[in-house]
């Protein structure tokens, strides 16, 4: 079997064990098709996520079926401004063995896990929220001056209130930037909202079951990674990232007035890497021009920011960034 045939055969396989994956999830999270297929784009693209909305919208229901489907081991820290960062990372207590000798032992925070569950994570100091950052973005955490190994694959999904703000920290954006995603998870609809009103008030629940092991989901980032990207899809990915940014020549006008600072480099990448998982995800084998267009809201809109003038107007980053994503489209497809 020549190399494409194998990467081709792999890839089929990869996708039908994602749809048995999705399956069981929605066993349990009834609807939100859209919020499981971006959390599933995100572990499959080896990242992290930011979820908002509103309290009982069963964010936490999500990220605990996410845990049994995908095989990983989570823990669940909820975030308050008295948590500190030995709270999350773990810390050293002094032993004293039998014979009167002492020495340090390390006692291993929640943060030892595959899949961390950090709720209401902007109610947590700058100091707190500043120990989590380097565990996204380098898998390691450093206690006592020695640098920890943190378990593969490892997952951060946060979740945010989008509404109640006192009392809060705003994340910092150098840590929005380690968020692959940012997914927006608004009220279901009344059809979907009457099936959870039955699924979840009768004797039993239906129970989700493991789809995925551990190393199948390390295999699967790899596999992604291998996907072929056209190059017409990798300049759309650049023209669109670029065109945020209200300094660059070929800015348009709306963008300069409008937005404050752009993305950089790293929502190109995460850009790449979910088109990707969301042909993936839909059976494809290659990404396309319409996944930069669906992907382009929850890569760009948490790593951007409107500027004075705008937020005064009321202006809309979402519909700042749909817009221009099929202007760029339409342009390319005419030229």
């Amino acid at each position: 079997m020549s190399d494409s045939a194998e990467l081709v055969a792999e890839i089929e396989a990869l996708e039908d064990k994602l749809q048995q994956a999705k399956a069981s999830i929605t066993r349990r999270f009834i609807g939100q098709e859209r919020v499981v297929d971006l959390t599933l784009t995100a572990l499959l693209c080896g990242g992290h996520a930011l979820l908002i909305g509103l309290p009982g919208l069963g964010k936490t229901r999500l990220i605990e079926t996410l845990s049994t489907v995908m095989g990983l081991h989570g823990n669940r820290i909820q975030f308050t401004p008295d948590l500190m960062p030995a709270d999350i990372l773990g810390s050293e207590v002094l032993d004293t063995a039998e014979d009167g000798s002492r020495h340090f032992r390390f006692i291993p925070g929640p943060i030892f896990c595959q899949l961390l569950m950090a709720d209401e994570i902007n109610r947590a100091s700058p100091r707190t929220q500043s120990a989590l950052l380097q565990a996204m973005q380098e898998r390691t955490v450093t206690v006592a001056g020695e640098d920890r190994r943190l378990d593969a694959p490892f997952h951060v999904l946060a979740t945010q209130n989008p509404i109640e703000q006192e009392g809060t920290y705003p994340l910092p954006e150098a840590q929005l930037d380690r968020f692959l995603v940012q997914i927006d998870v608004d009220y279901p609809d009344r059809d979907t909202e009457r099936d959870i009103l039955l699924a979840t008030t009768g004797v039993e629940e239906a129970l989700s079951q493991q789809v995925f092991t551990q190393e199948e989901l390390l295999k699967a980032q790899t596999l992604l990674r291998r996907m072929p990207v056209g190059e017409s899809v990798i300049e759309l990915i650049l023209d669109l990232v670029r065109a945020f940014r209200p300094e660059e020549p070929g800015a348009s006008e709306r963008v300069a007035e409008t937005v404050a600072w752009g993305p950089g480099p790293r929502a190109a990448q995460a850009l790449m890497m979910c088109v990707r998982a969301r042909a993936m995800l839909q059976n494809r084998l290659a990404p396309s021009a319409e996944d930069v267009i669906d992907m382009a809201r929850p890569v760009l809109s948490h790593r951007m920011a409107l500027n004075f003038a705008a937020r005064a107007r009321g202006d809309s980053l979402s519909d700042l960034i749909e817009s221009t994503a099929r202007d760029l489209t339409r342009t390319e497809a005419a030229a």
